[in-house]
């Protein structure tokens, strides 16, 4: 493993006095036919092995790096990549490292929220595409800042909600545009599974393994704690969205998608933490309701302790609209008539590669991606709007051109973070 750069280095990164290195960097080459994209990818404690394998199954791309601050993640994302390439990947702990590897192309990021949006934006000021998974940002103002850095600097920048290149998914919301079930103007979407306890938090000594300073990076420094890393940081604002963030966001993004809306009007949000008593502060049954322009409105329930969800499934969405509707599974979907009469069925498939492929075809073409950046940016918007309106216990009002909250102070503290001295991203 290369030595890891110091804190200060790397903060240089990220205040304006430091930005000067990074902002200047020149564009990456444009990938050839007979070029490789090559790739870096941050954060294999989990999701990010997936990256690893997929980006090195694919003949147009090679991993170069594999990047995490636990050492085990970085030793289990090098055997991912092996699985699927002959050349090994050189691990680092430090994702700035990769950035200055002037042959890099691709960061692909799969880390904890609260740097999702950050080490994007440095990607990108370095010239470099970006993956990152979903949602795209830990707060909505860090996910505007990622829209005006991929259009700044001209890089594909792609969300990982993958169904939006699955062809049983993408047949799906190409029926509903072409007017399918006619004009549409209801949309369910759900979420459930049988998550146990988060548990009490206790201060503990960090583990050898990691580098807790740097997996915190732009979030206020605090001590180490148990029930946190490496997953169970998904149910502490600090951290994470919730399970709204974790996995509404793909059923959201899929009504979103079908209606062919942008913001809300209007966002109400009942629910709360119910099943146990733990220091876990997202709730764990979540109702949110999202109001539109021209008379739409999409739901989303989230259950994260109890697996019977609608239609006794965990994961879906549908389309109500004047003609009939259409249940979407993860990857196919149903359709029916007004009277509730199955009229087709589509099974799907899931292949997450598409969506990679998709990366590297517009990295060659400089075309957008099928999640480009704005579209990834709306959906998560809908995510931070529905926690925003559970934390505060209020309707919020919103711009349906920007989602900006109305004439609610309160409501917009949340809609920014807060940074480390010096963390602070800027375009």
């Amino acid at each position: 493993m290369q030595t890891p750069l110091n804190r200060r280095g790397f903060v240089k990164g990220f205040g304006a006095a430091g930005l000067t290195a990074v902002a200047s960097a020149p564009l990456v080459r444009a990938a050839s036919p007979n070029s490789k994209v090559i790739v870096g990818v941050m954060g294999t404690n989990g999701r990010g092995q997936a990256h690893a394998r997929g980006w090195a199954a694919l003949p147009g791309s090679e991993v170069k790096y594999i990047c995490d601050v636990d050492k085990n993640a970085v030793a289990r994302g090098i055997k991912a990549t092996l699985r699927a390439q002959k050349k090994s990947p050189t691990g680092v702990e430090n994702f700035q490292q990769m950035l200055d590897d002037k042959d890099l192309d691709l960061l692909s990021i799969a880390t904890p929220n609260h740097w999702h949006a950050p080490a994007g934006i440095l990607a990108c000021k370095a010239g470099k595409h970006v993956y990152v998974e979903k949602p795209c940002s830990h707060n909505a103002h860090e996910s505007e800042l990622l829209v005006k850095a991929a259009r700044k600097h001209n890089r594909v920048v792609q969300m990982g909600n993958q169904r939006r290149s699955w062809p049983g998914i993408v047949e799906a919301i190409k029926l509903l545009h072409e007017g399918v079930i006619g004009r549409i103007y209801y949309s369910r979407s759900w979420y459930a599974n049988t998550r146990g306890q988060t548990g009490k938090q206790t201060k503990t000594k960090t583990p050898r393994n990691l580098n807790f300073d740097l997996w915190q990076g732009p979030a206020a420094r605090q001590p180490y704690v148990t029930n946190l890393v490496h997953y169970k940081w998904h149910w502490f604002w600090k951290w994470g969205n919730g399970e709204l963030g974790n996995n509404g966001v793909h059923s959201l993004d899929l009504c979103r998608w079908g209606m062919d809306v942008d913001y809300p009007t209007r966002v109400n949000s009942t629910g709360g933490r119910y099943r146990f008593n733990d220091d876990q502060q997202t709730p764990d049954t979540h109702i949110v309701s999202y109001e539109f322009e021209d008379k739409k409105t999409i739901m989303w329930e989230g259950l994260s302790c109890n697996r019977h969800g609608i239609n006794q499934s965990g994961f879906g969405c549908s389309f109500h609209g004047e003609k009939g509707t259409m249940t979407l599974t993860s990857t196919g979907y149903t359709l029916f008539d007004r009277s509730n009469k199955q009229l087709k069925t589509v099974p799907g498939k899931a292949n997450d590669g598409l969506h990679y492929q998709n990366t590297l075809d517009c990295i060659a073409s400089g075309k957008r991606p099928n999640s480009d950046i704005d579209e990834g940016h709306k959906s998560t918007m809908l995510c931070h709007l529905g926690n925003i309106a559970a934390r505060t216990g209020r309707t919020l009002n919103c711009d349906p051109k920007t989602g900006r909250i109305l004439n609610d102070k309160n409501a917009m503290t949340y809609w920014s973070g807060k940074y480390a001295k010096g963390w602070e991203p800027t375009v």
